[in-house]
């Protein structure tokens, strides 16, 4: 049985109530504590009562629960920082400026022009004051100034004594609903302030640490290098990032296109240094030791003594951390013939390292590495009892046993940090792990260390891995090419993560029983009762991909992706459309090169689609493109690369930038139904309670507005192109039972006043060069995106008083160099009687409707705005 084996394995079961009692007060109010402290409590004490628990085994467990709930709380309350006072001036958007005294405590990383590093701070002057003695940790970025700063940062090491001057800000909250909390994960760091630092001017080292962690690690850091470059030598080009992310843990020069294949495809665990690793290690340097005639107890002596070494040469994740600290313990317990058990060992890595940090419970790492080698342990012998023995298959069998034991027991996990799951993910692990640890990986690590004795030695090595390398690359290539199997999951709530690893326990402690009946009579083996929980994992996984099908709520999103337009329409159906998609814009000049990043923020890539996909958008039923501006549309690139679309609607011209031949030419490859909006086509029902209409463009303003086609192949020769793309923005007004949103895109008041006359029977061709103003009173409509992020020329009374809107939204990036929105715009919106909400103080506002209401919530706190600009939450 696994439960309850109370008496065969105490130190596991007081390890899982520490780590409920740490994550009911990482999680829950005292209330909430006290709740589950005292569940905790009926149940040991039924236990007790049953018979089936020892009485210092049940105290022990409500000691080990309160004990991680004190040790928590206690973090919390020494997780604070000594310059309170100057947060609200942060928070208020005035940041500080500081002259501050530190400690570089992590390693320097150097990516394009930005330079980050973490800092022990000992002193800070802020605002001019008197200096403060502190003891807490920042997060420093410096932004070089020019090329000459990368070689003085490149001399930036661990251990460094530095004067930093630059300006306080806080860490950024989470500005959309469900996206990453900046704050919150630094807040883990026991991080609470960044510091910005212009130019490598603003850095100046000051002296060295001698004798101290920070100094030692720099140690780590310099060998780590000196390996990387080794590895650089030995593999070209993409190669060498690869190898070493694989055999070193170096991530930095991974290549991004690679590292999102293997995420697709769960393979990514491959690039973590954790137990494979550290067992590759260990069995190197064993057969070496036993080569040299060592002694059994030198030799274990020898290895754990090696092992901590390697988890520090490798970085120090806490995937390695798990492997070192259970190798030596397994080691320990070998050398002395003292306890074997796998969950023993395990139960007491975890322990140690959640007594020694709280927030380790946290990390997604912490969680995926102890919670799958777990599952391994109690899953994988139960799963291969009830495989055929196998004979000259059983190496296969074997594998297809820990292949299923791992999916099964990572799967909740795994699609509530990164949404999806590949089909395919089982027999890519099955073919490219063994082949990847039992291969490339010993190859690597053969060609660094021959490198060094004889080093054409260690490039033979090397191309033999490279082969390999091709191999794995390709056999990846082909299974990640199957979009149909790669589905997109919404973040499940933690009870129902409960619910899958009680009911996989249950799963695992049955078919425990039934391999002790399958061993004794084959013939007379059933499953039986083992399907039920096999039936329900199946139902729970049904839910989980569409927990939202029964609902009839409609939802409107205005994502804050900065300075652009992104507008996410759930349908009373289920049906979901994306108006605009955001859009990074670059002002890099020629010559700067040297400034683009590894892999640069791209708010397509990086904000809109994995907010889709937390939100379980499995299928876009439409992208409407208002216009071709790269704030509207740069971001629908990765949108299309990474959501089926069914189809796209757009303005009908084209554009002469890169961003927009590739959209086009993206949608047109993949099939995706393309159609050219204008006010003539009829109205659109997206299902039985929504609908929308197109106000603009006129097709023959669309034809006025646009020069001769651009000479070319394809879609683009065949369509008129237009550089100015904002008075021919899609317009259009959708309506969600019986309320009404107008999205307008970056239309000006020359568009807004032909809208307008056409809504009045006016014809719209004139109207557009018209400076008539048509001052009639429309259809009040519930919610107005103002157009062009409020820009001045937008928005204008006479479009506010025909649309009487009750609200309107404005979607524009924190401190834009546009001076968005126009004092202007929030004038007349006054005036209109309107309410505003704005995305860049508010993050993304969000509305609910439902057939008797429509409800608003906001992703940030918004005290700063006046009475008019906060309405009610409910209307």
């Amino acid at each position: 049985m696994i439960v309850p084996e109370f008496n065969r394995r105490p130190i596991v079961w007081f390890t899982v109530c520490y780590v409920g009692g740490s994550s009911a007060a990482a999680a829950l109010d005292m209330r909430g504590m006290l709740l589950a402290g005292a569940a905790l409590l009926l149940w040991l004490l039924a236990l007790l009562a049953a018979g089936r628990l020892p009485r210092a085994l049940a105290a022990a467990c409500f000691a080990a629960f309160a004990l991680a709930v004190g040790g928590r709380l206690w973090a919390d309350a020494r997780n604070t920082t000594g310059l309170g006072l100057w947060t609200e001036a942060a928070e208020a958007g005035a940041p500080p400026e500081a002259a501050v005294e530190a400690t570089i405590v992590s390693a320097v990383k150097v990516d394009g022009d930005r330079v980050s590093f973490r800092a022990a701070v000992r002193s800070a002057r802020v605002g001019g004051e008197a200096p403060l003695g502190l003891r807490e940790r920042m997060q420093v970025t410096v932004r070089l100034s020019e090329e000459p700063d990368l070689a003085v940062a490149a001399r930036w090491k661990r251990g460094d004594r530095v004067s930093l001057a630059g300006r306080l800000e806080r860490p950024a909250q989470a500005s959309n609903i469900g996206g990453f909390d900046y704050r919150r994960y630094l807040y883990s760091q026991r991080i609470h302030w960044l510091v910005q630092v212009k130019g490598a001017a603003g850095v100046t080292v000051t002296g060295r640490e001698r004798l101290s962690a920070a100094a030692l690690m720099a140690h780590a850091d310099a060998a780590r290098e000196w390996l990387g470059s080794r590895m650089e030598r030995l593999f070209p080009g993409e190669q060498s990032g690869y190898m070493k992310g694989l055999v070193l843990g170096i991530r930095e020069d991974l290549d991004p296109d690679r590292y999102r294949q293997f995420a697709e495809l769960g393979l990514t665990h491959i690039l973590a240094i954790s137990g494979l690793h550290v067992a590759v290690f260990i069995g190197g340097l064993g057969w070496v030791l036993r080569r040299l005639r060592i002694t059994r107890e030198s030799m274990y002596t020898l290895l754990i003594a090696a092992v901590p070494l390697y988890v520090v040469m490798a970085g120090a994740a806490p995937s390695v951390m798990r492997a070192g600290i259970m190798a030596v313990i397994g080691l320990a317990a070998a050398k002395y013939h003292l306890l074997k058990d796998g969950l023993h060992v395990l139960s007491a890595a975890a322990l140690l390292m959640l007594v020694w940090d709280p927030y380790y419970l946290t990390e997604v790492s912490f969680q995926l590495s102890f919670t799958v080698t777990a599952g391994l342990i109690l899953g994988v012998p139960r799963v291969r009892a009830l495989l055929p023995k196998g004979g000259k298959w059983k190496a296969l069998l074997d594998l297809a046993a820990v292949s299923m034991v791992a999916q099964a027991v990572s799967f909740p996990l795994s699609i509530y940090y990164f949404n999806q799951f590949h089909l395919l993910s089982l027999p890519a692990n099955m073919l490219l792990v063994p082949f990847i640890s039992m291969l490339v990986l010993p190859l690597g690590s053969a060609a660094l260390l021959l490198s060094f004795a004889w080093f054409p030695a260690g490039r033979a090595a090397a191309w033999l891995a490279e082969w390999a390398n091709d191999t794995t690359y390709a056999l990846s290539s082909l299974l990640e090419k199957g979009r149909m199997f790669r589905l997109i999951w919404p973040s499940p709530p933690a009870w129902w993560i409960v619910l899958w690893y009680a009911v996989l326990l249950l799963l695992f402690n049955l078919l425990a029983r039934r391999s002790i009946s399958y061993q004794a009579d084959r013939s007379s083996f059933r499953l039986g009762t083992s399907w039920v929980p096999v039936l329900l994992l199946v139902c729970m996984a049904l839910y989980a991909y569409t927990p939202d099908r029964f609902q009839q709520t409609a939802v409107v999103s205005f994502l804050d992706v900065g300075q652009g337009d992104a507008v996410l329409i759930r349908t009373p159906a289920g049906k979901h459309y994306l108006i605009d998609g955001g859009g990074t814009v670059s002002f890099r000049k020629p010559g700067e090169e040297w400034r683009e990043r590894h892999d640069p923020y791209e708010v397509g890539k990086d904000t809109v689609v994995p907010l889709l996909m937390k939100r379980g958008v499995h299928t876009l039923d439409a992208v409407i493109v208002s216009h071709l501006d790269t704030d509207h549309i740069g971001g629908l690139q990765a949108v299309l690369d990474t959501i089926p679309v069914r189809m796209l609607i757009w303005n009908g011209t084209v554009k002469s930038s890169p961003d927009a031949s590739q959209l086009l030419a993206t949608a047109v490859r993949r099939n995706i139904t393309v159609i050219a909006a204008h006010r003539d086509l009829p109205e659109y029902r997206t299902d039985q309670y929504s609908s929308f209409h197109f106000l603009w463009p006129y097709p023959q303003v669309q034809e006025e507005s646009a020069e001769a086609p651009s000479s070319g192949s394809g879609m683009s020769a065949a369509l008129p192109e237009a550089p100015d793309q904002n008075e021919l923005s899609v317009s259009l007004l959708w309506t969600l039972y019986d309320r009404t949103f107008l999205f307008a895109g970056d239309s000006g008041s020359v568009s807004e006043e032909a809208m307008l006359a056409a809504e009045q029977g006016h014809p719209a061709g004139p109207a557009l060069s018209a400076k008539d103003e048509y001052g009639a009173k429309g259809t009040s409509v519930d919610v107005m995106k103002l157009s062009h992020h409020g820009s001045r020329h937008s928005s204008s009374a006479s479009w506010l008083a025909y649309w009487q809107p009750v609200e309107t939204v404005v979607s524009a990036g924190r401190k834009n160099l546009y001076g968005h929105p126009h004092p202007d715009v929030l004038q007349r919106v006054r005036n209109a009687g309107a309410a505003l909400r704005r995305t860049d103080k508010q993050g993304e506002i969000q509305y609910k409707i439902t057939r008797d209401s429509m409800e608003v919530r906001n992703a940030l706190e918004a005290a700063a705005l006046t009475a008019l600009e906060t309405p009610e939450m409910t209307k």
